[in-house]
């Protein structure tokens, strides 16, 4: 080590004005490009978020073998899973991501390479910087490492002036060049334009994790961040940067639908809010939409059924899920869709017609130490009165009710077997909402620990479903 001199070591905190808009983790991306260009103006950047590690020593060395690789000059960024340190067992918030990191990222590699997931990425300098693929571009693996033998002192003054708030005005940056301004996910965005500028991603899962951060270890606190995510991915989708406009004639036909399974997301709230709301009622009512068991129309409800959740469980298995992982994951399929995507859905929508403007939501990275051990114990985490608890709940206990009085006035009082024939799907539904919903039962009337859900969405919800309850027969 003698002579050598030590690797520079900066610690950047930028300029913020009420009169100037930061720009939230792109802004501060952006000028972190800008002040490494005078330390190091190294090739590549690595992009972590504060609350992940590397895991892996050989994580910097596998990310250059794509760069360095023969065909390397075509890709921009070496994407490594999001992967969570304290995800419990049987992974109670679903936060593991297995699936979509062992299966969905790595089916990007055929068709152009992974969207860029905001950390644990391998960055070619030049490709955040706006520049243009090209057959003849040559990396200079030297440029960087010269030395200036300017001092400390003149590099910080010059570094401190590109993280002023005013720096960027009337520029291009967060627009043409380093990361994309103006919404929520803007690393899936900035990925996206790099393709669609010519550039390949490659997606990298080794067996020993590169990257490791911490996973919400509340309920609300996932949902809040599944709710950014499918607000963002979805005003991508409904803005000029949809995948399909935007990358019409630039990258691949499967890599722009693959991009559209995140930007749609949000929209899956509405089926799911029908699903779970309209077919307990018209069980509770009398009405039957769905064939009867008897009829050759039941067959296609069956296999659909059947096919969708035994190929879903298999999946999942073979990902390293356990069954109550697997379990546990159709929960919160469910809840995300009632809230996080609802809320996504509706933000986004109220942005496009001006009536809302962007926010950034940040989890929670400090949790008390009743609320680890609850989560160590994987106890669901309620705890706090937001108006996404009162949606769950509601919908947990109308489906409750309308299973009790539709089994007792369909097949008990009335019909027998016929009824459960004639009513054998909507009770199915009905009972598989109750089922995934057992956690939510027990935090509204069983817990009394402060994890349990308040009194205040205990009544409200109760109030709520009464009336749902009472609509039929308003009707």
């Amino acid at each position: 080590m003698t002579g050598n001199p030590l690797p520079t070591l900066v610690y950047m905190a930028r300029e913020k004005s009420p009169l100037h808009h930061h720009n939230f983790k792109a802004g501060a991306m952006n000028s972190l490009i800008r002040v490494s260009s005078e330390i190091s103006n190294a090739p590549i950047i690595l992009n972590v978020d504060c609350d992940m590690y590397s895991n892996n020593s050989a994580s910097i060395r596998d990310a250059l073998c794509f760069f360095l690789d023969e065909r390397g000059q075509e890709i921009a960024y070496v994407q490594y899973p999001q992967y969570f340190m304290n995800c419990t067992e049987n992974d109670i918030y679903a936060n593991s991501f297995k699936v979509i990191n062992e299966v969905e990222l790595s089916g990007f590699n055929n068709f152009g390479g992974p969207l860029y997931i905001g950390t644990g990425c391998f960055h070619r300098r030049e490709t955040l910087c706006g520049r243009i693929y090209s057959r003849d571009y040559k990396e200079d693996w030297k440029r960087g490492f010269e030395s200036k033998g300017e001092s400390a002192c003149t590099l910080e003054e010059r570094a401190t002036a590109l993280t002023t708030c005013t720096y960027e005005n009337k520029t291009q940056w967060g627009k043409e060049i380093g990361l994309k301004y103006g919404c929520p996910v803007e690393d899936v965005i900035t990925g996206l334009s790099i393709q669609c500028r010519g550039w390949k991603s490659a997606g990298y899962n080794p067996p020993r994790r590169g990257f490791l951060g911490l996973a919400p270890t509340t309920l609300e606190s996932t949902l809040v961040q599944h709710k950014r995510w499918a607000e963002g991915n979805f005003q991508i989708f409904l803005s000029k940067y949809n995948a399909f406009i935007q990358g019409h004639g630039k990258t691949k036909l499967p890599l722009q639908m693959a991009y559209s399974i995140y930007g749609l997301w949000a929209c899956n709230s509405i089926p799911t809010l029908y699903y779970v709301v309209i077919p307990p009622l018209c069980l509770l009512k009398g009405i039957s939409l769905f064939p009867e068991v008897s009829s050759p129309w039941f067959l296609p409800f069956a296999y659909v059924i059947l096919a969708k959740n035994a190929y879903a469980l298999a999946e999942s298995l073979l990902c390293g899920d356990t069954l109550i992982g697997w379990w546990n994951l159709q929960r919160m399929w469910l809840l995300k869709r009632l809230t996080s995507y609802l809320y996504g859905f509706t933000d986004a929508i109220l942005k496009l017609l001006g009536f809302s403007t962007l926010s950034f939501a940040i989890t929670s990275k400090v949790t008390e130490e009743d609320v680890s051990r609850r989560y160590e114990q994987e106890v669901m985490e309620f705890g706090s009165s937001s108006s996404m608890f009162v949606i769950i709940a509601t919908v947990a206990m109308l489906n409750a009710v309308c299973l009790v009085a539709g089994v007792k006035k369909q097949v008990v009082d009335h019909e027998g077997m016929q009824g459960l024939q004639v009513f054998f799907l909507q009770l199915l539904l009905c009972a598989s909402v109750v089922a995934v919903n057992v956690p939510v039962y027990q935090g509204l009337f069983l817990r009394k620990d402060k994890g349990r859900i308040p009194l205040s969405v205990t009544y409200a919800s109760l109030g709520l479903a009464m009336v749902a309850c009472l609509m039929p027969h308003i009707i």
